[in-house]
């Protein structure tokens, strides 16, 4: 059956169930996914879904629901249990209904492009990843591969319909000198002619091999370059927070300060669904909204949060287009750049740390923005502008608040992250920081 015809029969049957407010998409995606370990790939496997999502709204009632069963009487079926659900759940305090369409879509947004799914042209990208790794000095390379052509049809009771195509493709490579000297590395575009397997390879390997012979880092309270995997984990915790879901649910440390300086003056935060290409690139949001661009951070100044229509209605503002049905989202942020490269920031430090990456990041307080993270791969002792060793067994146990106030420059130089750690593409330099506290690593 075709997503359209999914999604008309889905309308029917909810709207003949006496709700109103009704959206349905379809997802379907075609792609292949890599793996490798110890410089062989290990896994090729093709991938294809198609799923389709009903949520309902009923007067505040709130219900949604993916069908398995994509026939006709599978999706009919769905459809009432998911009208059933929403009649028995507690009425919400704030009702918003449906953004009334038709909408027109920026057709830049919709046609998307299409990225290789074919193991013959994927294996060799990995191949130059690996072997670039390993002209760095790298003795052992693993990660992942993951090529995607999508499509995503949306339509809602009251009037929305849009399909989009779109495409992707994320390389995730750490490359090992030693059990303890390791580097990582991304490589993430929505079209295959930004993909640069090669150098993420460089990358990981020359990180690998400068991190040969670390030895353990003193606990305290540093200067500290942090790479842009590192600086985009941050980065998506203030996406996250500025949702309006998670100010309202008490899950945010930027609850109460719309119009207040929140970081240093150099930093800007937007999330940009309109940037035609990228891999998080966006026609409409889950409500049928046509997307734009969002300021979240202006000058170190929190402008807004992220709303949906029921989050907007609650707040006494207006969407802000990034529906989420039930928790409003970012879908691309990008951190304004800086003037100075990378090697600037480092030289200028005059004994600091540079920390290349991250995991584990974890909340001792969500509203205040009390924080912890281990430092994962590559991380280095700063003196005198210079890094002068590899260092390790550190913990970052600090603030989002203190850490994003305390920035005294960003790099000029930028590139997509999205990996394990960070869920929303991020387009990110790296991050001089003047204070980051630093503990002994309990791992």
């Amino acid at each position: 059956m075709r997503a359209e015809d999914i999604c008309q029969l889905v309308l029917r049957t909810c709207k003949s169930q006496g709700v109103s407010d009704v959206v349905v998409s379809v997802a379907q995606s075609e792609g292949l996914m890599v793996r490798f370990s110890n410089n062989e790939i290990t896994t090729v496997n093709a991938l294809s879904d198609v799923t389709a999502s009903i949520f309902v709204n009923d007067n505040g009632r709130k219900a949604g629901a993916n069908a398995a069963d994509l026939s006709k009487k599978g999706l009919e079926k769905a459809a009432k249990k998911v009208v059933e659900m929403a009649k028995r759940a507690p009425a919400a305090p704030t009702y918003a209904p449906l953004p009334q369409g038709p909408f027109t879509y920026d057709p830049k947004l919709l046609g998307g492009g299409q990225v290789q799914t074919d193991p013959k042209v994927l294996v060799p990208y990995v191949k130059l990843a690996i072997d670039a790794a390993q002209r760095e000095g790298a003795q052992r390379v693993a990660g992942s591969l993951v090529s995607d052509n999508g499509k995503l049809t949306i339509q809602t009771s009251n009037g929305a319909f849009g399909v989009m195509k779109r495409s992707a493709i994320e390389l995730s490579l750490r490359a090992f000198c030693s059990e303890t000297a390791s580097g990582h590395s991304v490589s993430v575009a929505g079209k295959e002619a930004d993909f640069r397997p090669a150098e993420a390879g460089t990358e990981a390997g020359r990180l690998a091999k400068m991190s040969l012979g670390a030895s353990d880092g003193e606990p305290g309270e540093y200067e500290a370059v942090l790479g842009p995997l590192l600086f985009a984990d941050l980065v998506n915790q203030v996406g996250r927070a500025s949702s309006a879901f998670s100010v309202e649910a008490g899950l945010s440390f930027l609850a109460d300060k719309v119009g207040q300086r929140v970081a240093s003056e150099c930093v800007g935060i937007v999330d940009d669904p309109t940037l035609e290409g990228t891999y998080g690139s966006m026609p409409f949001d889950a409500e049928g909204l046509p997307t734009r661009r969002n300021a979240i951070i202006d000058g170190g100044v929190l402008k807004g949060y992220l709303h949906n229509s029921t989050t907007a209605k609650k707040f006494g503002t207006a969407t802000t287009a990034n529906a989420g049905l039930v928790a409003p989202r970012p879908f691309n942020l990008v951190v304004e750049p800086g003037q100075r490269s990378l090697e600037d920031l480092i030289s200028s430090v005059e004994r600091g740390i540079y920390v290349t990456n991250n995991w584990y990041l974890r909340y001792q307080n969500y509203q205040t923005g009390d924080f912890s993270t281990i430092p994962r791969d590559a991380m280095f002792l700063i003196e005198g502008g210079k890094l002068v060793r590899p260092i390790k067994e550190l913990r970052i146990s600090d603030n989002l608040l203190r850490m994003f106030s305390s920035i005294k420059d960003v790099a000029k130089e930028r590139g997509w992250v999205r990996w394990w750690e960070v869920e929303v593409p991020t387009l990110c330099p790296a991050a001089l920081v003047g204070k980051v506290r630093f503990t002994k690593s309990k791992r």
